[in-house]
């Protein structure tokens, strides 16, 4: 954080963990024994644990507006413009097409399948939050539909997402993990599927169906700016909606052959056409201009007026708001802990217990991962400590990537209640914090298990 660089923490390891143990019991304690909202919970312990790790008073309200506001810059826009694409598309009756295609094609019970694997190919270039939301109407259609709650849908698309976004570039982790530790990004790619598909079917497909069964959720009504909208008499055919879907894939992959072709030299990265083109891939934009194009081809060339679009959209933004709001909370906890030096302090006390370094990796990520939530910080830094002893070492191509990996999946462990996308999960999926951690924290667990069991075979075997 830079409110507090000039300041030093003085605090011991033990100390930090310790406080860091306390602010997630008494967050805990909150939410579940007292039923305090979420949301002041989570400012309340943010509060609270930046006076006890010591942090300057004068930088305690900064500190916690940065770990908001960082937050919120990245979830904000995507789930705003996701909930307002995910409003025409329901309304349309766009969403009722594309289950009906579905259905139709894979049959009922096989559902959820289709959902997920529709969802790996989604995720390939799309992040977590964006592609969650856009499936959303697809989702809650399915499951009104065929039944048996939500979550038997919702965590295998839940889980494609995730698995896609932490193990597979073109997504900023791997990459970024792939560079410091001189891996290549293609064989990080190629090995990264290998690891998300099988990881994806045990621990998202296999594991939300019987998640499913065990907690049956009501699908609820978040998108639809409150009960059920009439659909369209003559809905947009389902490949209208399955192209509108990848609008937004193909331009953001816009920006992964744009870094292709720099790297190779084939373009100049200074060029002001280069700038502007990845401008348009980025995902907000991509998501701005899919919800324009959704306005036209399912709103006004349908024959509705300017003002019924626009309180159908303005119906979109209500519902979402308190999941906003919530998970902006949850990154203002996750950047407490990190701006205070906790994940510091616990990686600095497991770097030096002289395990391989494939375990070591893992263990460190896993433990930023715990101690401040982001799974991208967590797989960054870890890479970072870990690149030393990288370096210092002779690792073939092939143990490279299987390291990259191995702290991507470390980097995914045990999601909770720092973990913004921990509140993300639950509130649209209408969990309380105890079925999420029973649900999404034990799916985040496993998927970050076999990846590394994974990992750790290719690792042995190159």
């Amino acid at each position: 954080m830079d409110t507090t660089d000039d300041w030093v923490q003085t605090l011991g390891a033990g100390p930090l963990l310790g406080i860091a143990a306390g602010a997630i019991a008494l967050l805990l304690v909150l939410i579940i024994g007292l039923r305090v909202h979420a949301f002041l919970a989570l400012v309340t312990v943010s509060l609270l644990t930046a006076f006890a790790a010591g942090i300057p008073p004068a930088d305690i309200i900064d500190t916690l507006s940065e770990g908001f506001s960082a937050t919120l810059g990245s979830v904000a826009l995507l789930v705003g413009l996701g909930a307002m694409l995910g409003r025409m598309v329901e309304v349309s009756g766009g969403a009722q097409a594309l289950t009906d295609a579905l259905i139709g094609k894979f049959g009922e019970k096989r559902a959820p399948m289709a959902l997920g694997v529709a969802s790996l190919i989604f995720g390939f270039p799309i992040f977590f939050d964006a592609g969650l939301v856009v499936m959303l109407p697809i989702l809650f259609t399915v499951a009104r539909r065929v039944g048996g709650g939500v979550l038997r849908y919702g965590l295998p698309v839940a889980g494609a997402f995730s698995v896609m976004h932490i193990f597979v570039p073109p997504h900023p982790g791997p990459v970024a993990a792939g560079e410091l530790l001189g891996a290549d990004v293609g064989l990080v790619l190629l090995l990264g599927l290998v690891v998300a598909i099988p990881t994806w079917y045990v621990t998202s497909y296999l594991f939300g169906l019987w998640a499913g069964k065990r907690w049956v959720l009501p699908v609820r009504d978040i998108l639809a700016g409150g009960e059920q909208a009439e659909h369209d008499d003559n809905p947009p055919r389902a490949a209208t909606v399955v192209w509108l879907l990848l609008l937004p894939l193909v331009l953001i992959f816009l920006n992964t052959g744009l870094d292709t072709l720099r790297a190779a030299g084939a373009v100049d990265g200074e060029a002001t056409w280069y700038s502007v083109a990845r401008t348009f891939g980025a995902t907000p934009i991509a998501l701005l201009i899919t919800v324009f194009v959704a306005i036209y081809v399912l709103g006004k060339r349908r024959g509705r007026g300017s003002d019924v679009i626009e309180k159908l959209l303005d119906s979109a933004l209500g519902p979402v708001c308190a999941i906003i709001l919530v998970t902006g909370a949850g990154g203002m906890f996750g950047g407490v802990l990190q701006a205070s030096g906790i994940g510091d302090a616990l990686a600095d006390s497991l770097e030096g217990i002289g395990l391989p370094v494939i375990v070591a990796g893992f263990v460190i990520a896993t433990a930023l991962r715990i101690a401040q939530g982001s799974a991208t910080v967590a797989l960054i830094t870890s890479a970072g400590l870990v690149q030393p002893v990288v370096a210092a070492g002779e690792y073939n191509a092939v143990q490279l990537a299987a390291i990259v990996l191995a702290l991507s999946a470390g980097s995914v462990m045990a999601s909770h209640v720092n973990d913004s996308g921990f509140w993300l999960v639950g509130r649209f999926f209408g969990m309380d914090v105890k079925t999420t951690l029973k649900t999404w924290t034990v799916l985040e667990t496993l998927i970050g298990l076999m990846g590394f069991a994974i990992a750790s075979f290719f690792y042995v075997i190159a």
